[in-house]
């Protein structure tokens, strides 16, 4: 009995601040992050979209994103609406099956459409990556992590001055964010993904 206790004992010795951050944000609705969010969302409803924060709400995961708290790093909270598209009636003859007005969904994930909004608001940075934050019945709410490409601080550092070069412009709209990498599909691997890369549209011309 007692090397059971001190099995969990030890098993939880080498957690640190981050370990315990991200526990909580798991299921966030049987954590204190439930009440927490529940007083931020009356604040954030009331904010602009897509307006410049300090720190991020999530520190585990931006800093697991790329976050670094120097100079060159931009976090900018943002919401989408949530729900499906609608279209007009259809006046024309069709069958009721063909009229497509409800339950049309985009191809694209809320968050990937909330870091293309946010390159759009801040045409001078580079979208790094990005994660959720919150929900209510309407809107979801995204932190997105974006980088300077032109900051001294930003071309010294080697491990993102990637960014700074040609080819990485306007990288979220080619989905190279982490969520763009799952819309792809290009987290897939192996059995059945043969022909996502380089990508779906390259492979169309392609006999089964």
């Amino acid at each position: 009995m007692d090397d059971k206790k001190n099995g969990a004992l030890n098993s939880t010795a080498g957690k640190g601040m981050y370990h315990y951050i991200a526990d909580a944000w798991k299921n966030p609705d049987k954590s204190y992050v439930k009440e927490l969010n529940k007083q931020r969302r009356i604040l954030w409803r009331r904010e602009e979209n897509f307006c410049r924060i300090e720190r991020p709400t999530r520190l585990d995961r931006a800093r697991n994103l790329g976050y670094k708290a120097k100079q060159g790093y931009v976090i900018v909270r943002g919401r989408v609406r949530k729900g499906t598209f609608q279209k007009r009636t259809i006046r024309s003859g069709r069958r009721a099956k063909r009229k497509g007005i409800t339950k049309i969904t985009v191809g694209k994930s809320l968050q990937r459409i909330a870091e293309e909004r946010a390159q759009k608001r801040y045409p001078n940075l580079e979208v790094l990556n990005s994660y959720w934050v919150g929900r209510d019945g309407q809107q979801e709410w995204f932190e997105i992590i974006l980088v300077d490409p032109h900051h001294p601080v930003i071309k010294s550092d080697p491990k993102i001055n990637w960014i700074s070069g040609g080819s990485h412009k306007n990288r979220v709209y080619r989905g190279k964010t982490s969520a763009g990498t799952r819309g792809r599909g290009l987290y897939n691997k192996g059995k059945g993904a043969e022909k996502l890369r380089p990508s779906i549209n390259a492979n169309k011309g392609r006999g089964k």
